[in-house]
């Protein structure tokens, strides 16, 4: 098995307040927009981003959540060992909003597709993005792209690619694993 770093800490944050900025450029001053971290690994990048976006940015009154999607996967019955739920917190309604989906790594699509549906039970956005840090671009099996990627991926066959962060794993860094 072998390892290669594809970001470290600091291109991390370079990309972080990259992001920040597109979402500034295209949602002013976040009146009608709502951020949701697709949970599990999303919440990071969430937290992240608006975290950015309220302390250096100055972005007042945002509203950002967290959205767990895990019976709402069309896989979520094939696996050897059952699934455990994670929180959804999500305390605004989403009703003719500007939604954001945030998650770590766009790799076939099935996540977003479920949260398409998951988001359904807090109201009819009037629009949803999506935000996403790697974009495994040949992997895809639904047509999905991101509108706010941070850097895309040429990962093929057994290859993983692995996002660490800080608060979770103690470090910010990307690998691509091959296994």
């Amino acid at each position: 098995m072998s390892q290669k770093v594809l970001l470290n800490s600091k291109e991390v944050n370079i990309i972080l307040h990259r992001l920040a900025c597109q979402l500034i450029e295209n949602h002013n001053d976040f009146s009608n927009t709502v951020l949701i971290g697709l949970q599990p690994r999303g919440k990071f990048l969430a937290d992240r981003i608006a975290k950015i976006l309220k302390e250096d940015y100055k972005i007042k009154n945002l509203n950002y959540g967290h959205l767990d999607i895990t019976f709402f996967r069309d896989d979520f019955r094939r696996g050897e060992k059952p699934l455990e739920a994670n929180t959804t917190n999500i305390n605004f309604i989403v009703e003719g909003k500007d939604v954001v989906f945030v998650d770590d790594v766009l790799y076939t699509g099935r996540s977003i597709r479920a949260a398409l549906t998951a988001v359904q039970s807090f109201g009819r956005p009037n629009h949803i993005e999506l935000l996403t840090l790697i974009d495994r671009r040949f992997s895809r099996h639904l047509p999905i792209q991101p509108d706010y990627r941070g850097r895309q991926v040429d990962a093929i066959n057994k290859e993983k690619v692995i996002v660490n962060w800080a608060e979770n794993e103690g470090e910010d860094a990307v690998y691509l694993i091959n296994k």
